[in-house]
């Protein structure tokens, strides 16, 4: 598509939390995810992507050609049905268990044009009124903490209750217990990788990128909660290929991002512990590194 990026980028993102969950494990109690052999806490791509969605959504305000697909109380199959609105389709006298027919691709390139995540992280839009599937260009690993984090549990109490027969039950004393997961502090480490290649099938553009790397800096801003304590990108390294395939392995270019803590006997409770080294030296042929953070 046209205005599509040009340059392949790979990137390098640290951020930290401070007295909070980052990402609960809903099949564990909502504990912080860890890693059970190591100890080291994760949070995962979908956690993130979530941020920016949500952020992008803020900063937009849900406006063409910036609309998010995936979001809180979204239907998809109603989302998909207004690209086929948009080719005047009348997607209800198709024949198929997926309407779309030979109108499908038209309703996928409708639907990168106007919703910025499905041209960013890609969809899969074929759940009924069938607009494709779209592989994303952008793509983000797990993050994992720089050292090991030790979950904590808390008791807290609310001086309510919700209803007549628990009043009755507490015989006056309305207090109800509950319990939050917290850890100390963590640092924690992402990869994120750009393709040019697939930019130019969703129409990833220039304008796009800026926007998410606005979005990857400012998130946690707007994401606050008590859950989730203090959160803040403490890093954001990207590195520029000049071409579209790119001029080295993106693991050789992490490897040029060290973090290491100022003493490892101590434990780790801000990002003053840590000391962040970049290596700028020789860079592959071409390669530019960008410290968008830190």
């Amino acid at each position: 598509m046209k205005n599509a990026i040009q340059n392949r980028y790979d990137f390098v993102l640290l951020f930290d939390v401070q007295d909070g969950n980052p990402n609960g494990d809903p099949d564990a109690g909502n504990l912080p995810r860890t890693d059970p052999e190591t100890g080291n806490g994760l949070v995962t791509d979908v956690c993130l992507k979530r941020k920016v969605r949500n952020y992008v959504g803020v900063v937009k305000n849900e406006q063409p050609p910036f609309e998010i697909y995936i979001k809180e109380k979204a239907i998809l199959n109603q989302q998909n049905e207004r690209a086929y609105k948009a080719l005047n389709v009348d997607v209800k006298a198709m024949e198929g268990k997926r309407k779309g027919g030979d109108k499908t691709e038209e309703a996928k390139k409708w639907m990168c044009q106007n919703f910025f995540d499905v041209r960013t992280f890609g969809a899969v839009m074929s759940t009924g009124i069938n607009c494709g599937q779209v592989r994303g260009p952008v793509q983000i690993t797990f993050s994992r903490s720089i050292d090991q984090v030790i979950p904590s549990e808390h008791s807290i109490t609310r001086m309510a209750v919700a209803t007549e027969a628990e009043a009755e039950k507490q015989q006056g004393d309305n207090r109800t217990m509950g319990r939050k997961f917290t850890i100390p502090y963590g640092l924690y480490r992402c990869h994120g990788f750009i393709s040019a290649h697939l930019a130019a099938q969703t129409g990833f553009s220039d304008e796009d990128l800026g926007l998410f790397w606005e979005a990857l800096k400012n998130m946690f801003e707007h994401d606050r909660s008590a859950a989730r304590g203090q959160m803040t990108t403490q890093g954001l390294y990207v590195f520029k290929h000049p071409n579209t395939l790119g001029q080295a392995p993106a693991h050789v270019l992490f490897d040029r991002i060290k973090v290491q803590s100022r003493e490892p006997n101590k434990p780790m409770r801000c990002f003053a512990d840590y000391q962040i080294h970049v290596d700028e030296s020789n860079l592959p042929g071409g390669v530019e590194l960008m410290k968008l953070v830190g």
